[in-house]
């Protein structure tokens, strides 16, 4: 009698943990859907959506595109923040209002002494990435109201290198006291130095059976991660009869 009602008792309990582990497992996969659609997105296809645009702005205003594009990754998670995707399209996390548009957001700020906290704040509104990408540009060339050469310092021809340019904006476009070194990390990262170059040869290619995009990086002298940006690729895999584009 007491055998039986001891097994009873253990299947009832070993039942009941292998249903709370069940919902467990439900509520984290419920709550967590945005995490694994962030780690899948390609930056490199978002820097492609961007690059060209930001080149031809960048070259316009004495800027660095690489540095433009940078910012644009980082400040808005590569493309998938909710600032910075429709109906906002604010790439660089820019306050204010844009044509009297604007947005609320949570945001961090850094004290000064490098650590964090959380404040509410307006953000500009924008109709496309190209009109974030100009007023971007617009801002740093003309300056704020204060002091029109405020941010002076980061235009090519004042500077010698890129990292000159982000270690202005650090203190002065973010407070937060490691901006420079995120963004000359991605900008090593992903090769943003060739949009400060004039805009090279655009010709299409076919991929033949058999090619990567390791041995079409080969074949005609740029990265991989270029390949990716230039046609918006979201990962390494490449078909035979696909059609790429190639800057040389």
């Amino acid at each position: 009698m007491k055998k039986a009602l001891l097994l009873t008792l253990f299947t009832t309990i070993l039942f009941a943990t292998s249903v709370f582990i069940i919902i467990q497992q439900l509520s984290q996969s419920v709550s967590e859907p945005s995490k694994k659609y962030i780690e899948d997105q390609s930056v490199e296809s978002f820097i492609g959506s961007i690059g060209e645009n930001a080149r031809e702005i960048a070259d316009k205003h004495d800027l660095y595109a690489s540095v433009m594009i940078a910012q644009a990754v980082l400040e808005s998670n590569g493309g998938t923040s909710d600032l910075s995707t429709p109906p906002n399209n604010n790439l660089f996390g820019i306050k204010g209002s844009y044509k009297k548009q604007s947005v609320t957001f949570q945001t961090s700020e850094d004290n000064g002494s490098g650590q964090m906290h959380q404040i509410y704040a307006k953000f500009r509104k924008y109709p496309s990435y190209k009109a974030s990408l100009e007023d971007y540009a617009e801002l740093l060339h003309n300056g704020v109201s204060w002091n029109k050469n405020y941010y002076k310092k980061t235009f090519k021809s004042k500077t010698r290198s890129y990292k000159e340019a982000t270690k202005y904006l650090t203190g002065t476009y973010a407070t937060d006291t490691n901006y420079h070194q995120k963004l000359n990390s991605i900008i090593k990262q992903y090769h943003l130095t060739e949009y400060d170059q004039p805009k090279k040869e655009k010709k299409q290619v076919v991929v033949k059976s058999g090619e990567t995009l390791n041995s079409l990086s080969h074949k005609y002298g740029v990265s991989v991660t270029s390949i990716k940006q230039w046609n918006r690729l979201d990962n390494n895999a490449v078909e035979n009869g696909q059609k790429l584009l190639i800057y040389q």
